[in-house]
């Protein structure tokens, strides 16, 4: 084992044991080094991968903001993972299409007569926001991934809302730079604000079943017609 891990291991430890919670930071690097018996640059290694895993947040200098305090942001890291590993092609688009047809047709099939009228209605905005004839492209999908985001946290699964929320973001400068090349943009986005609206209207009408196939027919659809899968 590497030193570095050592740390990693103990912040593990003591976060599965309550000795460290959300907000709480972590003992100083002279501290962590004496406990663990290693180097003060093997705990800043520690420290460096614990923040590119989201796990904590560093701040320099010796106000109360300074040091490493726990967090909790998976997406960042995960979004990150995503892209490079798009980028080498090593994810194929297919595969990551298929994983969101799996995880937002269950999402919208569990929210189905579950989601809050509060919760519909957040997701409603979004759409509205969308319905502007004069929106550009960018800003459309971008509240077109919003709106996706949305849908999958209305059941109440973390991880899925996590997942939906990295590969959302992964793959949104694909997405972005396939757009301008799409034709005939107006009756595109027509159709994408009505097949958004009939995957709502079903969740909100408890129908999960219905929702699902709309949901998997309107994400294929639109990369068929973007011509990125």
């Amino acid at each position: 084992m590497r030193t570095h891990e050592l740390v990693l291991r103990q912040v593990e430890a003591d976060l599965a044991a309550g000795r460290l919670r959300l907000g709480d930071r972590l003992p100083g690097e002279r501290a962590l080094a004496g406990q663990l018996g290693i180097s003060r640059p093997s705990v800043r290694e520690a420290i460096r991968v614990l923040e590119a895993m989201g796990v904590v947040r560093t701040a320099v200098g010796s106000g109360p903001d300074a040091g490493a305090v726990i967090v909790a942001d998976p997406a960042s890291p995960l979004t990150a993972t995503l892209r490079l590993h798009l980028a080498t092609s090593h994810l194929p688009m297919g595969d990551i299409v298929q994983t969101r047809v799996l995880l937002e047709s269950w999402a919208v099939r569990e929210a189905a007569g579950r989601a809050s009228p509060s919760q519909v209605a957040a997701a409603q905005q979004l759409l509205d926001a969308m319905d502007d004839p004069e929106l550009p492209r960018e800003r459309f999908h971008l509240l077109d991934a919003e709106f996706h985001v949305a849908l999958a946290a209305l059941a109440g699964n973390v991880l899925v809302s996590t997942i939906m929320a990295s590969l959302r973001e992964a793959i949104h400068g694909y997405v972005i730079a396939a757009v301008p090349t799409m034709a005939e943009w107006s009756p595109i986005a027509t159709l994408l604000r009505s097949q958004h609206q009939a995957v709502l209207d079903a969740v909100a009408a408890g129908d999960g079943e219905l929702a699902a196939r709309l949901v998997a027919d309107h994400i294929e659809g639109f990369y068929r017609t973007s011509r990125l899968a």
